[in-house]
């Protein structure tokens, strides 16, 4: 029977570059929730490994062999002598090398299902080695959970309960590379500011917080593409908006709303100014 895994949007509502590491790296902070928004990854299994790709944003994900869902397929692989694989169908709805880790989601789905058809633990250590093995952000894309994600991405805290929280993402179609944006940020070693047992649990006070954690990369981001500060201005000019903060390493920015229908016409609104950006109200929930 096919077996079938969303791949949540994965949302830095902070972002803080501690340092480079020897090794090339940065250590990152970050408070990272999912949204309500997907790509769809499933799996046939039996026969090789393979991956079909459809959806709006199919062919900007380019060769299937570059794609990160083989490359964690190959990962696990690896530690698992005659792992069953099959033929892997990528629905693409999320924008790509938009900072809202589309592509590190589907890897995790593709772990995830693999796990399903060879009758793995969830947590087996295994898998959380193929997916770090695949990409920084693999790991947290594997819990789907609300948590403070430090190191290059390999720790994890507890899962937080935060409040849900109704969001615009507004991506302008413009693509960001990590490793570009990266290049134009001048690294300035901080202290860890971010526990878990500091995040308030309440939607006001959340908020607050988060006025006082940002993202580091802003404006390398800026830097490399301005339309995200004309974004980011448009997100904090509607009605009813209490934030607005890029995602990762950019393009895709977000507005927090108090409610559900506040983002909706948002997100109306901004579509209707703005046809040629990708517009989607949604939630950020702690669900997996």
């Amino acid at each position: 029977m096919p077996l079938s895994e969303p791949a949540r949007a994965k949302i830095n509502l902070t972002l803080r570059v501690l340092g480079r590491r020897a090794d090339g790296y940065h250590d990152l902070e970050s408070l990272v929730v999912f949204a309500d928004l997907t790509d769809t990854l499933t799996l046939e299994p039996g026969g090789e490994t393979t991956l079909d790709v459809s959806g709006p944003y199919a062919a900007a994900c380019g060769k299937a062999a570059d794609n990160l869902v083989l490359k964690a397929a190959a990962a696990l692989s690896d530690s698992i002598e005659d792992l069953k694989g099959g033929r892997f169908m990528l629905d693409k709805q999320l924008p790509v090398a938009a900072g809202i880790g589309g592509g590190s989601a589907d890897a995790a789905a593709a772990l995830r299902c693999l796990a399903r058809a060879n009758d793995l633990s969830i947590d087996d250590a295994r898998l959380m080695l193929a997916a770090l093995r695949t990409g920084a952000d693999v790991p947290v894309c594997m819990v789907s959970r609300s948590c403070i994600m430090t190191g290059v991405g390999e720790r994890l805290s507890p899962s937080l309960s935060l409040p849900p929280l109704n969001a615009v993402l507004v991506n302008p179609g413009v693509a960001l590379s990590t490793r570009d944006v990266f290049s134009a940020y001048a690294v300035t070693p901080q202290a860890h500011a971010l526990a878990p047992q500091a995040v308030p649990r309440t939607l006001l006070a959340l908020i607050d917080y988060l006025g006082q954690h940002g993202n580091d990369l802003t404006q390398a981001a800026i830097a490399r593409a301005p339309v995200v500060a004309e974004v980011l201005a448009a997100l904090e000019a509607l009605p009813g908006a209490l934030l607005a903060r890029m995602s990762g390493s950019g393009s895709t920015c977000f507005a927090l709303f108090a409610t559900a229908d506040e983002a909706e016409a948002a997100a109306t609104q901004l579509s209707a100014a703005h046809k040629d950006w990708w517009v989607a109200s949604t939630v950020f929930a702690a669900r997996s």
